[in-house]
């Protein structure tokens, strides 16, 4: 990702001059960033060209906030796919708003925007600590969820219309691009409307973000089923463990799950494109030299072997073929074709996966995103999300979030990484 000329600045709703009721805090000054570039290098083009370099705000409580929490009112929406720490981060924003600053009314939407659509008729949920006391212990959302996009002016109608000050977005990419319209709407009608982003992706995929909440947790669960494919592999001659996992067009959850577990000898992510032939060749060698092997696909590798449907989903996401079946069966057909014995075992554990609840450090994770996300709205800032950048919170704009997806680079230290732990070649064709 390349700083380039792009607008880190993060928009304010006015001038904070309400104290804060938090007590016994360390607070951020708005003067107080987190560097984008990390490099000695890169610094120094910046500072020898006479420029400041690239910095994202810090996120973190400020000492006077937007908005008087005696009069504010708050709501939340979770949107898109299941993610492990959705709840973690629904309880963390609750128990925030209502312990750090007396915010006493917090409104759960329902099953994402829809919530904030009358015509579905979904009831928003009162929430308060008690309501979300163990909701940690539990996959999914308590809200529900849902995709697709709903009318931008009948939610901020519905949003006005009930007090909300401060509405908190947990999604991915297309779910903050419906809070940036929500943001843009509220401020062409002149409301005082923060909106908060809170970003959700399993697939650890969202630009000028370190990590998100869930990816480890699935690293940790994918885990499994590597180790299950290799048991079922090495237990038998010229045994194939084959594991589809999560990653449309970032493979980050393929490959960390190789780097976990070293008995793992291909990975097939999109960034890297490989031909069904090469796959097929290394494979076969594999067998004669070691008589078994692990393969771990993510979903969106392969996409070059199928013809495109032009099919969208609920979110508009082009519908990608079934890599992992497809590689099943080719895979078998080829070694019957060529008379070799073979025994293959496919796992595809996806759903299992992402229904599952926060792994410790995830649920941690969660937690401090909550609580920055609720210290961002209090402070008047809108159209961002909480971002996380060399090892700590930020403020990132939406725009600057959605601009472009965050990719494995294929000549980058996880990609390289990842050939040394499998020892598969660099290149399949």
């Amino acid at each position: 990702m390349m700083s380039g000329n792009l607008n880190f600045e993060v928009s304010r709703l006015g001038e904070c001059t309400i104290p804060s009721p938090m007590r016994g805090v360390r607070f951020v000054g708005d003067e107080e960033h987190v560097l984008f570039n990390s490099d000695l290098n890169s610094i120094r083009r910046y500072l020898d060209a006479g420029n400041e370099p690239p910095r994202f705000e810090t996120a973190g409580p400020r000492e006077k906030i937007f908005f008087d929490p005696s009069k504010l009112a708050c709501g939340i929406v979770t949107c898109g796919g299941l993610c492990p720490g959705l709840n973690d981060v629904i309880r963390a924003i609750v128990l925030s708003l209502h312990h750090h600053y007396g915010v006493r009314t917090i409104y759960g939407f329902p099953y994402g925007y829809e919530g904030l659509a009358p015509k579905h008729g979904h009831q928003p949920i009162m929430l308060n600590p008690q309501v979300v006391a163990q909701i940690n212990e539990m996959g999914g959302t308590m809200l529900g969820s849902s995709r697709g996009n709903q009318d931008v002016s009948i939610m901020v109608d519905t949003l006005e219309r009930m007090g909300i000050g401060v509405l908190f977005c947990i999604g991915g990419d297309g779910t903050q691009r419906g809070a940036l319209d929500i943001s843009e709407e509220a401020g062409k009608r002149g409301l005082k409307l923060s909106v908060i982003g809170i970003p959700k992706t399993i697939d650890n995929d969202v630009s000028y973000v370190q990590k998100t909440f869930g990816f480890e947790t699935a690293v940790s669960e994918a885990k499994k089923a590597t180790h299950a494919a290799h048991s079922e592999a090495a237990g038998a001659r010229n045994g194939i463990g084959l594991v589809k996992l999560m990653g449309r067009d970032s493979g980050f959850i393929a490959a960390y799950s190789v780097l976990v577990d070293s008995q793992v000898t291909f990975c097939l992510i999109p960034e890297v494109p490989f031909a069904l032939g090469g796959l097929l060749g290394a494979l076969k060698k594999r067998l004669e030299q070691r008589s078994h092997a692990v393969i771990v696909v993510a979903e969106g590798a392969g996409q070059e072997l199928f013809e495109a449907s032009g099919e969208r989903d609920a979110s508009g996401n082009i519908k990608y073929g079934d890599i992992g079946t497809y590689l099943r069966d080719a895979i078998r057909d080829y070694f019957r074709r060529i008379g070799m014995e073979i025994n293959l075992k496919y796992i595809d554990p996806s759903y299992m996966i992402r229904s599952q609840p926060a792994n410790p450090h995830d649920s941690a994770f969660c937690l401090l995103m909550g609580h920055n996300a609720v210290h961002a709205g209090m402070a008047g800032r809108t159209g961002m999300i909480v971002g996380f950048w060399n090892h700590q919170f930020t403020h990132v704009p939406i725009p600057l979030a959605v601009s472009t997806r965050k990719k494995i680079d294929p000549t980058g230290w996880v990609w390289s990484s990842v050939l040394a732990s499998t020892g598969q070649p660099a290149v399949m064709k």
